[in-house]
């Protein structure tokens, strides 16, 4: 079991780089998606959400703290802002939204399983919340049942593969670099070995 006093200055120099990376990523993501919305039609945004989640579990699953999932999603946000991203200040409570949804799962851990059923599982969280997030804010109450339904389930699929799995692929593969060497996900990873 990790330490959960405090985060070290390699931790936050962690949260932070995966935070300004996936900024840009995310960024990038927004032209996947606008390709593919025109080719493929409006579910297209549910199809590629769960991406839009993956820095608060692979920033959770290195350093293994509180706070960790958010924090590296509002980090990404506001770094999106900084690069010049239309979604402005929403952006951030968007990132402080979906961050929150992976952070409760974590949470129901008592941040101490970061195993791939929980990536997955912080990832249809993350989605669950950012629906919620844009029903409101969209109003899809005005859509069809059938439509909603569909919605959904394509985004919490979404979260559990595009968050979840590849983020745990992402994970053990930094891992296996070497440049998680005494972060959390290192120290736990050779207690077991033990």
């Amino acid at each position: 079991m990790s330490q959960r006093r405090g985060w070290t200055l390699k931790e936050t120099l962690i949260v932070t780089v995966l935070g300004a990376v996936f900024a840009v990523l995310y960024l990038a993501w927004v032209q996947v998606w606008l390709i593919a919305q025109a080719v493929f039609g409006s579910l297209t945004m549910d199809v590629v959400m769960g991406f839009w989640f993956i820095v608060s579990i692979i920033a959770a699953a290195v350093v293994r703290k509180p706070g960790v999932a958010l924090a590296s999603e509002v980090l990404a946000a506001g770094v999106e802002i900084l690069l010049g991203s239309p979604g402005g200040l929403l952006l951030v409570l968007s990132g402080a939204i979906q961050g929150a949804g992976a952070e409760v799962v974590f949470a129901a851990t008592r941040w101490r399983n970061y195993s791939l059923p929980v990536l997955m599982a912080a990832g249809v969280g993350a989605a669950v919340f950012s629906f919620a997030y844009t029903w409101v804010r969209f109003n899809y109450g005005a859509l069809q049942p059938g439509i909603l339904m569909a919605m959904f389930a394509l985004r919490c699929a979404s979260g559990a593969i595009l968050g979840g799995w590849l983020g745990h692929v992402i994970v053990e593969g930094l891992y296996r670099t070497g440049a998680l060497t005494g972060l959390a996900i290192d120290h736990d990873k050779r207690t077991v070995l033990a």
